[in-house]
């Protein structure tokens, strides 16, 4: 099957790129009265002003939302998972290896739950924080096509420059909202990221088009489940949402208890003493832990199934004979933890952390798996606990540099190699300069002093 995003010679041209960074460049200086102002549509221009007022970054990444747990759990119970196939047959129907664009479903509040479609297309948006996970409400990365159809509730196209991050603008998307066909209130998004072919009319109208189909699914199958209710009667067997069970028994719902505890994160990237945030309730507190503690605590989250005495003691202190002093440490964080977050209290034998604890390096692992190397990037702030000579520490530290390099080696665009050599962990490491001298055009200016740090690392 053909894609529908198969390049049309009839394509309207874009807007001048030129001219909209220039007017983007007015409006950010607060000079409304510039004329290039009016070649700027007013639907882009409006949403400018309000990403100005909501204080975004032109410059800046999404924010990652939802760690992986959260995204399962969203993917598992969002109402549009059961329309996740017949969006995958409408926008990218055959291989979609070859179907040029990604296609997003994000949730009401413009956080990505699924993106799929063309490998590359995903690589190259992946850099700029175009993954699942991530926020792309209007509030977060300013305007594009996700969060503005969300917050004007209509179908959008936005193309190129007249993105308000400057990461974006190498793209163009069209999106539109997804209502509940009953309540009409919105459910979520349905967005198409590529080339210029994605913000043609024929492209607003088919993912129009899939909206409204998704609504009418979603409409046909709460009718069912109603008329099999009807049909069981009271004591009919009921599966999921009321719906009879396949072998005729009643079969409960299945809901997961929310956790009332606040999310716990401990930040150990470039910090000699690592910082311990819990969040929840629009509440937010930070605690600032030892050396030690952290180690602790990093080298539990770490090992979630659980470490005895003896192995926790060579993975801190570095043999096993160290098991008295490990426990008289574990009382002293024991009475730390009481105070502060007493859901992380560790267990013991074996000695573990049974209430989800994040980390920030964890976190830079997720973005690698998700696509997203340049936000991975900026999330890095350099090695785990870099003054720490625990073995468990040195050992995850070099995980995470390790897979951190080997991710952006591997498929990262030559500007994010180039940022990762301008950090402490790449500066001196010629196989990625002469990776990224390779990736430059010949006649980039990047490439003599590219050059000039391979041969002093060469002769040094």
């Amino acid at each position: 099957m053909s894609s529908p995003w198969t390049p049309r010679r009839d394509a309207s041209p874009e807007n001048s790129r030129l001219l909209i960074e220039r007017a983007h460049e007015e409006l950010v200086a607060g000079n409304d009265g510039d004329r290039r102002l009016l070649d700027v549509r007013p639907l882009v221009r409006d949403s400018w002003r309000r990403s100005i007022d909501s204080l975004v970054g032109a410059e800046g990444l999404p924010p990652l939302a939802l760690t992986f747990e959260e995204l399962e759990e969203l993917r598992l119970t969002h109402p549009l998972a059961s329309v996740m196939d017949m969006i995958r047959s409408l926008l990218i129907p055959g291989d979609p290896g070859e179907s040029g664009v990604a296609v997003a479903v994000g949730d009401a509040s413009g956080r990505l739950l699924w993106v799929e479609g063309d490998r590359g297309v995903r690589r190259l948006t992946g850099d700029m924080g175009f993954v699942a996970g991530a926020d792309w409400s209007e509030d977060a990365v300013g305007t594009a096509a996700p969060g503005t159809a969300i917050r004007l509730d209509r179908s959008v196209q936005i193309r190129g420059a007249e993105h308000f991050n400057r990461h974006v603008q190498p793209w163009s998307c069209t999106a539109a909202p997804v209502h509940d066909p009953e309540t009409r209130r919105i459910l979520g998004v349905i967005d198409v990221t590529g080339g210029d072919t994605v913000v043609t009319p024929q492209a607003q109208l088919l993912v129009d088009a899939t909206a409204r189909a998704v609504e009418g699914e979603l409409l046909l199958a709460r009718m069912r489940e109603r008329a099999l209710r009807q049909a069981q009667g009271p004591g009919g067997a009921q599966g999921p949402d009321g719906a009879p069970g396949p072998d005729g028994g009643a079969r409960r719902h299945r809901t997961r208890p929310r956790a009332e505890t606040p999310r716990a994160t401990l930040r150990v990237l470039g910090r000699d003493r690592a910082l311990l945030e819990l969040s929840g309730g629009g509440v937010e507190t930070v605690s600032e832990l030892s050396l030690r503690h952290a180690e602790l605590l990093l080298v539990l989250a770490t090992h979630r199934q659980g470490l005895s005495a003896e192995r926790l003691s060579e993975l801190v202190y570095g043999g096993a004979d160290g098991t008295v002093t490990l426990r008289a440490e574990m009382v002293r964080l024991r009475k730390v933890l009481e105070r502060h977050a007493p859901h992380l209290v560790p267990a013991s034998r074996p000695y573990r952390i049974d209430a989800d604890l994040d980390t920030d390096a964890h976190q830079v692992l997720s973005l690698l798996d998700r696509g997203a190397h340049r936000v991975a990037l900026a999330a890095y702030r350099g090695d785990a606990l870099p003054d720490s000579t625990a073995p468990g520490v040195e050992e995850f530290r070099e995980t995470v540099r390790t897979a951190l390099r080997e991710a952006l080696m591997a498929e990262a665009s030559v500007d994010v190699l180039l940022a990762f050599c301008d950090t402490d962990a790449g500066a001196d490491d010629a196989e990625l300069l002469r990776l990224a001298l390779g990736m430059l055009p010949a006649r980039s200016p990047k490439r003599a002093g590219l050059v000039a740090r391979v041969e002093r690392l060469e002769r040094s």
